[in-house]
């Protein structure tokens, strides 16, 4: 069953972090479907990373790829997501999909 986010699911903290990086909702919602783990996660947290061509200028700068990263917690068949990070350059290491 594919994630699919609304609104409500982009609390405050997460939308700052996503316009301060980049990152749009759509991005976030193919992470999470199709993403493999993330390696750098707490006990308890979750992360998902997916590599997007990105082709673009980013703060000035051209870069060719663009990886993204969201961390969240599971509750209850619900997702509780807590932030997203995102990296621009190129020759991403790619993972396994989970």
């Amino acid at each position: 069953m594919a994630i699919r986010l609304t609104d409500a699911d982009l609390h405050d903290h997460l939308n700052a972090r996503m316009a301060q990086r980049g990152i749009a909702k759509e991005e976030l919602e193919r992470t999470l479907n199709e993403g493999w783990l993330a390696e750098d996660t707490k006990p308890g947290t979750i992360g998902k990373v997916m590599v997007f061509t990105y082709q673009d200028q980013w703060e000035g700068r051209w870069y060719a790829e663009k990886e993204v990263s969201v961390y969240y917690k599971g509750a209850e068949s619900a997702l509780v997501l807590l932030t997203v990070k995102a990296r621009y350059g190129k020759n991403f290491p790619r993972g396994e999909r989970s």
